[in-house]
């Protein structure tokens, strides 16, 4: 049996991934009465009278919602929100599994941004949290700047920050392993959706200098024509000599690139042109931009990927359950650009001095250190 026919057969085993299990347990008269009518309106009287109640009372203290129009699904696309549904089922196992936070999936038979914004923040009484998933961009960039304005709990898109905090986290190390200096380095960003630009806004807001983003038509600059309003703010902060050219060209002399696109569109002759030790994170799925044992023939030190059968995976599940336990326990009103640090050079430091070697960059996603430190992280900020 092949893994994607044992897949099928599993989801229908579960039929859902998750479910719904009664804390309070209703065995009596009097448990019922507790439970429900009448007792239940003391804590309802207590929430209206100090809103701030419904933290000590309801689940909205350990409770997220998991919230997709499946727009962008995995390497799927455009599915539709019903489609969508296993894969925000999975990411609420997640955040169970990893970070004992409670998820919620929904999914939304919409995709209109206005309609979008005005329901996510009409059900956000109900919750802790918002984890916007697999919205495609640029609507997802609008989504979310607008939610964080309306709301006062945590909105976090992991398709963006997850991935951009683990891919920083690995590049610290990598940094390390090489002897290179963030300053010095020239990265190429290729792919320029959600995570390509929220990837490269963490790496500048790091300290990197030298960002130059790619797309299929190639380097993106300020005279690249045809650039959606999240690619021409990226375009005024990247790219600053304003190169043309190709991806071939913009590896020439780099020392990083970070693949979030397409597979097998890096070259071993493109590897050999970058600068001696490179770096590179080929992240797209299943297929790579180049596969690992090719990007080190032609002289790579380091190499990621987002498989889980290579070396160094880059796997968002390191960073997004501890971030939501972090932003719950600690009731922050956002995930600020200085916790992404934090929780990136958290992230880091679990792989020890004496371990770290150009195979071993980032702890594991089963590493039960890792959503301890990473809580730790978001709430020293708050």
């Amino acid at each position: 049996m092949t893994n994607s026919e044992k897949a099928l057969q599993m989801h229908e085993k579960w039929q859902g991934k998750i479910e719904t299990t009664a804390k309070a347990h209703v065995n009596s008269r009097e448990d019922l009465a507790i439970a429900y009518t009448p007792g239940v309106a003391e804590p309802c009287k207590a929430i209206a009278e100090d809103p701030e109640d419904a933290y000590k009372y309801t689940i909205k203290s350990n409770t997220i919602a998991v919230v997709s129009d499946g727009s962008a699904v995995l390497g799927l696309g455009n599915i539709g929100a019903l489609a969508a549904m296993p894969v925000m089922e999975g990411k609420a196992v997640l955040f169970k599994e990893f970070g004992g936070v409670n998820a919620v999936p929904i999914c939304l038979d919409t995709q209109d941004t206005e309609e979008i914004i005005q329901t996510v923040v009409n059900i956000a009484p109900a919750f802790g949290g918002i984890n916007l998933e697999d919205i495609s961009a640029p609507r997802c960039f609008e989504i979310e700047e607008r939610l964080k304005e309306l709301l006062d709990i945590p909105v976090f898109h992991d398709d963006q920050h997850g991935t951009a905090i683990v891919v920083l986290a690995g590049i610290i190390n990598a940094l390390k392993v090489t002897g290179k200096v963030k300053e010095e380095c020239r990265v190429v960003i290729n792919g320029a959706g959600s995570a390509g630009v929220a990837i490269t806004r963490l790496l500048l807001t790091y300290g990197f200098r030298h960002v130059t983003m790619c797309d299929i038509n190639g380097m993106i600059s300020k005279a690249s024509p045809d650039l959606n309003w999240m690619q021409q703010k990226m375009a005024e902060v990247t790219n600053l000599e304003g190169r043309t050219g190709t991806l071939a060209d913009a590896l020439q002399g780099a020392d990083i690139f970070v693949g979030v696109s397409a597979p097998n569109i890096v070259t071993k002759e493109m590897v050999s042109s970058m600068n001696k030790d490179a770096i590179l994170f080929a992240m797209a799925n299943p297929v790579p931009e180049i596969m690992p044992d090719l990007a080190k023939e032609a002289g790579a030190k380091v190499v990621g990927t987002g498989r889980s059968d290579f070396p160094n995976q880059v796997n968002n599940v390191v960073a997004f359950p501890g971030i939501f336990k972090g932003a719950l326990e600690g009731r922050a009103s956002q995930i600020t650009e200085d916790m992404k640090l934090a929780t990136a050079k958290a992230i880091a430091g679990l792989v020890a001095e004496e371990d770290l070697n150009e195979n071993n960059i980032l702890p594991e996603a089963f590493d039960p250190r890792v959503a301890e430190a990473v809580s730790k992280a978001v709430k020293e900020l708050i």
